[in-house]
């Protein structure tokens, strides 16, 4: 009696929308993180550099338009691929939740670069000056009234600080501070007779991208206290999305904290008084 053999199994074939929207969530995710070492490490000018980030950025927003199209045709045919969409929506979510996060700072913070302690007489950049150069670098030069007035409204606690200490010890806990944050420092001026001013200047970078922030930070005496004003200012893009304002912040709170914690300077030994001889008769 011959043996019959029942027909192979035959699977729904896979959606190649699904399968679309995974390649191009992997793509979108390994150029997204080329172009960041682009960027970080300047191997491209600014803007093609950054033209590249935001084109990896909209690959993973096209994935999931794709991703979208696959679950709908799936819905529709029966067809496979669900695992593939998820791990695309999966891929695109990580890519594009800290630039979306991004996004909504650009919403709603003001679009300046420049946030200084005193917005009438800012601290002024001089080395950093020389390194602003080119097309696309914001000037040096403080932005005015306009900017003044857009930090005040968002940033009503940035101000001066105030610190009962003499100039020379409050220059060296906020350079002590400075360094400490790994800050490349290219100025550092200690207070000197006339003035006694004291005068630092560094580059911040921010975490992602490691894009420069200058800093200056200006130490004046006020009597036997000292003023001390900062600004911190992007070298790119017309808005900080609040980099500079959480900088200067931080910054103020760190000095507080160093000058409460500091140690009382120690007395001066008194001058010794000569001894009287008697003289001999």
């Amino acid at each position: 009696m011959a043996r019959r053999f029942s027909a192979p199994y035959l699977k729904e074939p896979v959606s190649g929308l699904a399968t679309w929207a995974r390649n191009l969530a992997v793509f979108s995710a390994v150029a997204t993180l080329v172009s960041i070492a682009v960027v970080r490490f300047g191997f491209l000018e600014m803007r093609p550099a950054m033209a590249t980030l935001f084109g990896a950025l909209a690959l993973a927003g096209v994935s999931i338009v794709l991703a979208f199209a696959g679950f709908a045709a799936i819905w529709q045919n029966g067809s496979r691929g669900i695992p593939r969409i998820l791990l695309a929506l999966l891929l695109d979510a990580m890519i594009l939740a800290y630039p979306a996060y991004l996004g909504w700072q650009y919403r709603t913070l003001p679009a300046i670069h420049d946030v200084t302690t005193d917005s009438i007489d800012p601290p002024r950049f001089d080395t950093l000056a020389r390194l602003r150069v080119g097309d696309d670098v914001n000037t040096a030069v403080y932005a005015g009234l306009y900017s003044a007035e857009q930090q005040r409204a968002a940033y009503p606690n940035i101000e001066t600080i105030q610190v009962e200490m003499p100039v020379q010890r409050a220059y060296d806990i906020v350079l002590h501070l400075v360094n400490r944050r790994k800050w490349r420092v290219v100025d550092e001026r200690a207070p000197q007779l006339p003035k006694r001013e004291g005068h630092i200047e560094a580059v911040s970078r921010t975490t992602i991208l490691s894009l420069p922030e200058d800093v200056v930070i200006r130490l004046r005496p006020d009597g036997e206290d000292t003023r001390i004003d900062i600004r911190s200012s992007s070298r790119y893009f017309e808005s900080d999305l609040g980099s500079n304002a959480a900088r200067i912040a931080k910054l103020t709170e760190d000095i507080n904290t160093a000058v409460e914690n500091a140690p009382a300077p120690k007395p001066e030994p008194a001058a010794k008084q000569p001894t009287k001889t008697k003289a001999k008769k």
